[in-house]
């Protein structure tokens, strides 16, 4: 076998180990769901989780390290999600217009994303019933406006000791979570996916008008 060969070979079978690992660790999370749903967040423990997904209590920590990321797996794409909007906007758009663009759009497609979809009420409510997840939900916050501030830095060159970054990171921030907010409550009250998404859309654009052109032209991309 010549060394292309077995590069490709390796390869696939690092592809395969990769692919399982994603399987094993969604499983695992939708087990986890399905108990966190039935009997609440609290009442669950890992051990029986693990026995329910059929795997050992290691393996659920070597996936989760510790139960509240079982019920947030997505945390990383959370966190960095307002950053990456802001990394791909387009050329002549700013930071903040980026992001309401973004929303805009999902709030228009009725995007799941944004919880727009059947059952999110029920994944809100164990979320409000436990002091563990609301307490996951404000560091996730506080980690997306953290990382999003440092993007900011690196985007407009700006030095740690410019308050700017800071500033507009929090406010887009503010944008984002109010939102989400809005959509939560919504869908905890029995609101339909479609319903909500008109009605959070109307209060989008007044929020986007109370915030100053500052903000709202804050890291303009480059049009060349």
């Amino acid at each position: 076998m010549d060394d292309g060969t077995a590069r490709d070979g390796e390869q696939r079978a690092e592809g395969l180990r990769e692919r399982k690992k994603r399987q094993t660790r969604q499983y695992i999370s939708d087990v986890a769901t399905g108990l966190f749903l039935k009997r609440g967040f609290d009442e669950v423990t890992i051990a029986e989780i693990a026995d329910a997904a059929d795997v050992s209590v290691n393996t659920v920590y070597n996936y989760f390290p510790d139960k509240a990321d079982l019920f947030f797996d997505r945390h990383d794409a959370v966190v960095e999600r307002l950053s990456g909007i802001v990394r791909g906007r387009r050329p002549g758009e700013s930071a903040a217009g980026a992001v309401v663009r973004a929303l805009r759009d999902e709030l228009v497609m009725v995007s799941p994303s944004l919880g727009l979809i059947p059952g999110y009420a029920g994944f809100m409510r164990i979320c409000h019933s436990s002091p563990t997840l609301m307490a996951k939900v404000w560091r996730m916050q506080n980690l997306a406006q953290d990382h999003l501030t440092r993007t900011l830095e690196r985007e407009t060159g700006a030095d740690r000791g410019d308050l700017m970054p800071e500033l507009v990171a929090g406010q887009i921030a503010w944008l984002q979570n109010t939102v989400m907010r809005g959509i939560g409550r919504a869908m905890a009250d029995g609101g339909e996916p479609n319903e909500v998404s008109r009605a959070v859309l109307v209060k989008l654009d007044a929020m986007e008008a109370l915030l100053s052109d500052e903000i709202l032209n804050y890291a303009t991309k480059d049009t060349e």
